[in-house]
């Protein structure tokens, strides 16, 4: 859905709950400037686009923090 920037404005409420269900393209001057979207949905487009990138692997989310906890220790050293 197009809609302008005028539009978007005065009816905000009306398009974010539009969006949660689709993308609203954002016009000014008749020139798409901007996507309202869904965190959802970008959520779950990233997580596509990493299908068969990441191998499957015996490492837990567990090991994934200890990890993360320490290089920012590294860091403040």
């Amino acid at each position: 859905m197009h809609v302008s920037a005028t539009e978007l404005k005065t009816n905000l409420g009306k398009y974010i709950e539009l969006a949660a269900t689709e993308d609203i393209i954002i016009t000014r001057n008749g020139k798409d400037v901007a996507l309202l979207t869904s965190v959802e949905g970008k959520k779950r487009d990233a997580l596509k686009s990493l299908r068969g990138i990441i191998k499957d692997t015996d490492v837990t989310r567990d090991d994934i923090r200890e990890e993360r906890l320490d290089r920012h220790r590294e860091s403040i050293d």
